[in-house]
C-alpha cells in the first residue's frame, strides 16, 4: 500500500531554516501531484506547495512564496520542502500528500494519500 513518511521537523528560531523530507513508496507516482500542507492548532489544514512528480512543475501558497522550495528526487522517491526565513506563523504540523494530478491539487480534496505529519515550531 502507499506510504508517505515525513521527517525533518523540529524547533528553530525565526529566520532559520529547515528541510522536510517525504519518503514515498507503494506505487508509481508518475503524473501524481505531491503536496505539502500544514495545520496549526485550531485552524484548518492549508495548502503550502505542490509539485508534479513527472515534470516537476511547482506552485506555492502566497504566504510561503519566495521562502519555501518544493522539489523531488526520483531516484530516492522522496519529496522535499526547503523552508528558509521561517516565521513564527509557520508553526504547524506539516503533512505530505499524494494524489492524481488535477486542478484540485491546491486543496486537501485533491489528495488520496497522507503522511502522519511532522511538527515545525518557530520561536520568535
Amino acid at each position: 500500500q502507499v506510504q508517505l513518511v515525513e521527517s525533518g521537523g523540529g524547533l528553530v528560531q525565526a529566520g532559520g531554516s529547515l528541510r522536510l523530507s517525504c519518503a514515498a513508496s507503494g506505487r508509481s507516482f508518475s503524473n501524481y501531484a505531491m503536496g505539502w500542507f500544514r495545520q496549526a492548532p485550531g485552524k484548518e489544514r492549508e495548502f503550502v506547495a505542490t509539485i508534479n512528480w513527472s515534470v516537476a512543475s511547482t506552485s506555492y501558497a502566497d504566504s510561503v512564496k519566495g521562502r519555501f522550495t518544493i522539489s523531488r528526487d526520483n531516484a530516492k522517491n522522496t519529496v522535499y520542502l526547503q523552508m528558509n526565513n521561517l516565521k513564527p506563523e509557520d508553526t504547524a504540523v506539516y503533512y505530505c500528500a499524494a494524489g492524481q494530478y488535477s486542478s484540485r491539487r491546491y486543496a486537501t480534496s485533491g489528495y488520496d494519500y497522507w503522511g502522519q505529519g511532522t511538527q515545525v515550531t518557530v520561536s520568535s
